[in-house]
């Protein structure tokens, strides 16, 4: 992993829907919850926009996120949550996750924060790492 990188993306061994339902058995294994799933593709057909398969997780560990959002000055960092898992068919056939690499954004940020999202940000690496391998 390059962690001067923002966007880290990465090669799942498994297809879309297959890379979806294992991030999200690993993200509950490790007592995150799970508000969202976002099928983007569907989404647009809606609209009559035809795109590769496009679905963004949503995840949130309470305990992370109860302690940013606990101290007003921590309250900023909202608009990151929940934490976001991209995963994407490109037109090569393969599919692809991207995450945040969100400790990269910590500059500035209160200590009670910048320790909550390098945590969140480290224990979600951990999740994707357990389905699709190492960065």
């Amino acid at each position: 992993m390059n962690t001067n990188q923002l966007i880290i993306e990465k090669i799942s061994p498994f297809n879309v829907p297959v890379t979806v339902e294992k991030l999200i058995e690993a993200a509950n294994q490790k007592e995150w919850q799970n508000p969202a799933v976002h099928n983007l593709q569907q989404s647009l057909a809606k609209s009559g926009k035809e795109v590769l398969p496009v679905v963004v997780i949503e995840i949130c560990k309470p305990d992370y996120s109860g302690r940013m959002l606990g101290q007003n000055d921590g309250r900023i960092v909202s608009i990151l949550m929940p934490y976001r898992i991209s995963v994407y068919e490109k037109a090569d056939g393969k599919t692809y996750v991207a995450v945040l690499d969100l400790s990269e954004m910590t500059a500035g940020l209160q200590q009670t924060a910048v320790e909550a999202i390098r945590g969140a940000s480290d224990e979600a690496f951990g999740i994707v790492k357990s389905v699709i391998g190492p960065f």
